[in-house]
């Protein structure tokens, strides 16, 4: 099976971090949101994986280089930003037979075993939402297939969100089903997605089923990085133990602290993760991410994003308290 792994886009919803970084390589619970999606596609046995890169796209390959050398890696720019759909045709010289397609602000807890057993032309991947209008979401028949994609619907009444993993037995067909969407130039709401050429798809009659996660985490708003970095630490991420012992350090679980990281006279946790080559001084920090080598001295985070090489310097505070006063409000 071919991976496609799509990561052109400038993640403005993360800027100042993406301005230097991809945001694939947005640090969450120890390693780089890409770094996550490698390790479970490694395990389910895929070597070949053609990406679609973009601004920046040059620390991608590096970094799978460096620390996925299993991977066997093609780089495909896409100059022009003008939809997912176009995004995957750029794969097709590379892509035959099977096919998965995932986005890198998807971390989800997906069965991929179900792929061995199917026998729909494809599998995509859903998740129950309250509110669906700023995705996709697809209409069911009563055996469970896809009869319609609806790209960012107007309204809540259908809450099945498609999370942004796909799998086709027959990788040639959506190619020219995404060619032919540019063709006719069918576009939503001004760029091809997707969702439109699976349509096609259907229309031509593929058979795709739609399978339920019980796990979606969304990577690409520094809200919802934060969210993940804490579901990450309570399942399967804490290494608090091994930093429990250190004199001048406490630490309050979950936690994911780099064995590079100098840490004195701090609390950390919970929810934190500490990259390589960090310096804490004097500081609590909980749930927070601190970027590989950046310095915090003399503070107290939370709910932070602190990036690569920042320096945050703080200093007490000296105060003249009278009785039954109060220092700071909540946010409400």
């Amino acid at each position: 099976m071919h991976v496609i792994i799509p990561l052109a886009g400038f993640g403005s919803r993360l800027r100042p971090h993406t301005f230097t970084k991809p945001k694939p390589l947005i640090n969450v619970a120890g390693k780089p949101v890409l770094g996550h999606i490698l390790d479970k596609l490694t395990v389910a046995g895929v070597r070949d994986v053609t990406f679609i890169t973009g601004y920046l796209g040059d620390q991608i390959a590096d970094y799978v280089w460096k620390d996925h050398p299993q991977i066997r890696g093609r780089y495909v720019e896409q100059k022009e930003l003008n939809g997912q759909a176009s995004a995957i045709l750029l794969a097709r010289d590379h892509c035959s037979g099977p096919a998965f397609i995932v986005f890198v602000d998807t971390l989800a807890d997906a069965d991929l075993k179900v792929l061995e057993q199917t026998d729909a032309d494809g599998v995509i991947y859903v998740k129950e939402v309250e509110d669906p209008r700023r995705f996709g979401v697809v209409k069911l028949d009563e055996n469970g297939f896809i009869t319609r994609f609806i790209e960012k619907p107007n309204d809540t009444s259908n809450k099945l969100v498609v999370i942004g993993m796909y799998f086709v037995k027959d990788c040639e067909m959506l190619m020219q089903c995404c060619a032919d969407l540019i063709r006719r130039d069918i576009k939503t709401k001004g760029e091809y997605f997707l969702a439109d050429a699976f349509n096609l798809m259907i229309e031509r009659g593929a058979k795709l089923r739609a399978q339920m996660v019980d796990v979606w985490l969304d990577a690409g708003k520094p809200e919802t990085v934060l969210e993940t970095n804490r579901y990450l630490l309570q399942h399967g991420h804490d290494n608090s133990a091994i930093w429990q012992e250190r004199n001048g350090l406490v630490v309050v679980p979950p936690v994911n602290i780099h064995p590079s990281a100098k840490i004195e006279r701090s609390v950390i946790g919970p929810n934190a993760t500490i990259a390589e080559n960090c310096m804490i001084l004097n500081s609590v920090i909980r749930d927070s991410i601190v970027d590989t080598g950046a310095e915090v001295r003399d503070h107290v985070l939370a709910n932070s994003l602190i990036g690569r090489d920042a320096v945050l310097i703080g200093r007490p505070r000296r105060f003249n308290v009278g009785d039954s006063s109060v220092v700071g409000f909540d946010e409400e």
